[in-house]
């Protein structure tokens, strides 16, 4: 057993209408590298951000070294001994590679900075990472992984004792990967404590030891990583056993005389650092489930598929006609429809009315000289606001004003108001109430018994199995798996999601 580094107990931090945090308890021992785990909304960013003083804790204790901290800021937290390097790498790409590490605590005397001793302190601080760079070049003439190694060493320059790397593979080629995991296990063996924060399963098991698993903000357990299967760990991060989900039936069988041609055809559709080259069939009254963990690739498949990012390999057919999404403005126009998991920042237009809010797309596509008469607008509007039970007084409400779940009606009855044949939903009713999930379940069964295509994204599996009569299941931004008909069951879609590699 090693050495407790990092003790945390009891901890709680609530926000407004929010307990993101409820008596968690998490440790770090000296030399491991630990995977905190868990979905949206488990608590992770908010645990790091109490431990390294973005946020004040409500209740409980951290120790480090057996004494106890309370950093009230990052600095403070790296005077104690705790970095991070996030996501984003969080450096100033115009200076020199040495500038970026030594930045704020560069060697000198009487205001005069010494920059032999800033050189050769970068230096040091990259070999302890086995590399040897020039340190003196712009950090933006450095690749991603690079940057990302100097942040590490900018990171280990104020002698860390605990390395926290919040996503740091995201933008990272498999190389690349792997280079990085030989850093972190060669700064576990000098006896740093890391923190991995994850969504990738391979990549949890090939580099860690231990394992945190947080969900709705409370702590499910810690494990050794050699001891849990990836079955478990899925069904642990979502809330499910195995035993739980064995009843569960699938949907309706398809329309009968079999599988018809199919409206959108995806081939080899991907985009380089953001999910791997798909294939995928969309029928015109079919709703087509993506399944995964959060970071496998989901919504960055639909934003392919949407023209929001521009693929770099593979093409769509949709009906018939070869093509490559140039942007959201062409796939509307090819009667395409997309709602996105961020409703209050990508969708809804909280201070516009519903009215307003309802004929945007619409409005959109026609341009800023052709507009809808307001007759027209005031027409369309009622209409939804009647098809769809949008509870508003009226249509000049203004949408913020609004439930999450009539919110998200809304933003339904934007795109429907253009005629699509193809309906992109992404999370259609995260954050909403069971009645209002309800209704909209009733509505996607609804359109595609009308005969529109639906691609289909949710967290909660038994929302897939309730609503798609296909479901391609993808892990860390790779298809793994398609399930059909009586295959889809919330056993099947978890075992594939964890299959492939818990044998070897």
């Amino acid at each position: 057993m090693s050495e407790t580094l990092l003790q945390m107990r009891g901890i709680s931090k609530t926000f407004p209408g929010v307990r993101a945090l409820d008596e968690v308890d998490f440790e770090v021992r000296k030399g491991e590298v630990h995977a905190l785990m868990g979905e949206n909304g488990a608590g992770k960013s908010t645990l790091i951000k109490v431990l390294t003083g973005v946020h004040r804790r409500d209740s409980g204790t951290v120790l480090l070294e057996g004494r106890e901290i309370d950093p009230r800021s990052p600095r403070q937290a790296e005077e104690v001994g705790i970095s991070t390097v996030y996501q984003e790498v969080n450096l100033i790409p115009h200076l020199s590679v040495a500038e970026n590490i030594c930045l704020g605590r560069e060697p000198g005397f009487c205001g005069m900075i010494n920059w032999r001793g800033v050189n050769r302190r970068a230096r040091k601080a990259l070999a302890r990472l086995d590399l040897d760079i020039d340190v003196s070049q712009e950090l933006s003439s450095c690749s991603i992984a690079i940057q990302q190694m100097v942040a590490i060493a900018r990171a280990l320059d104020v002698s860390a004792k605990l390395l926290i790397l919040d996503e740091p593979t995201s933008s990272l080629d498999a190389r690349e990967v792997e280079e990085l995991f030989e850093v972190m296990r060669k700064l576990r063996d000098q006896g740093l404590g890391i923190v991995f924060v994850t969504h990738f399963l391979d990549q949890v098991y090939a580099v860690s030891d231990r394992i945190t698993v947080l969900r709705d903000g409370r702590l499910v357990g810690t494990y050794e990583a050699w001891k849990l299967s990836r079955l478990d760990l899925v069904g642990r991060m979502l809330g499910k056993e195995l035993a739980e989900t064995a009843q569960q039936h699938a949907p309706p069988p398809e329309v009968a005389g079999g599988r018809r041609q199919a409206l959108v055809q995806v081939r080899q559709l991907g985009r380089r650092g953001s999910v791997e080259p798909v294939d995928m069939d969309i029928e015109a009254g079919q709703t087509v489930g993506l399944a995964g963990l959060l970071g496998s690739g989901r919504t960055e498949t639909a934003r392919l598929l949407f023209g929001i990012d521009r693929a770099d390999s593979g093409h769509m057919v949709v009906g018939g006609r070869q093509t490559r999404m140039s942007g959201p403005r062409q796939a509307i126009r090819s009667g395409f429809a997309f709602t996105s998991e961020n409703r209050k920042t990508e969708g809804i237009i909280p201070h516009l009315s519903v009215r307003e809010n309802i004929i945007l797309a619409m409005q959109g596509v026609r341009g800023v000289w052709s507009q809808i008469p307001r007759a027209e607008q005031q027409r369309i509007a009622d209409q939804f606001i009647e098809a769809l039970n949008i509870k508003t007084p009226h249509a000049e409400q203004a949408v913020g004003n609004l439930s999450g779940g009539n919110q998200q009606k809304v933003l339904l009855a934007r795109w429907l108001a253009t005629k699509p044949q193809l309906l992109i939903l992404d999370e259609p009713t995260r954050g909403i109430d069971v009645g209002a999930k309800a209704e909209i379940e009733k509505l996607v069964n609804s359109l595609r018994e009308q005969g529109m295509a639906v691609l289909f994204i949710s967290s909660e599996l038994e929302e897939m199995v309730r609503t798609c009569q296909r479901v391609i299941v993808l892990r860390d931004r790779v298809k793994i798996g398609e399930l059909e008909g009586a295959q889809i069951t919330e056993q099947s879609i978890m075992q594939t999601i964890a299959r492939a590699t818990d044998e070897g």
